[in-house]
């Protein structure tokens, strides 16, 4: 498997049902067309697949994001190409403080 750590937040969870949700709704939109002729061929279905995927983002986006882990959750060590340059620390306390 990968080490990549995955969010388990019911925001990411929903998000993660958008690719299977499209494809059913594909296969199911092709079913109907096969069984029943040409009222459901995909030039006259295409709606269905745009509510779907509107639907899904809708319910994502109001869900909660309790317990969600960013994609950096993991700090990269200091001086590896890509990690974040740490801000110096103020050697004398004091200093920049306003009166």
């Amino acid at each position: 498997m990968s080490d990549r750590i995955r969010c388990t937040c019911r925001r990411c969870t929903i998000r993660g049902l958008m690719g299977p949700a499209v494809i059913i709704t594909v296969g199911v939109l092709f079913l109907f067309d096969q069984m029943r002729g040409g009222n459901f061929s995909i030039g006259n279905t295409y709606p269905v697949i745009l509510i779907v995927i509107g639907v899904i983002s809708l319910a994502a986006a109001a869900a909660p994001t309790d317990g969600h882990i960013s994609g950096s959750a993991l700090p990269a060590a200091p001086g590896v190409p890509g990690s974040v340059p740490t801000a110096p620390q103020n050697q004398f306390p004091g200093q920049g403080q306003g009166r």
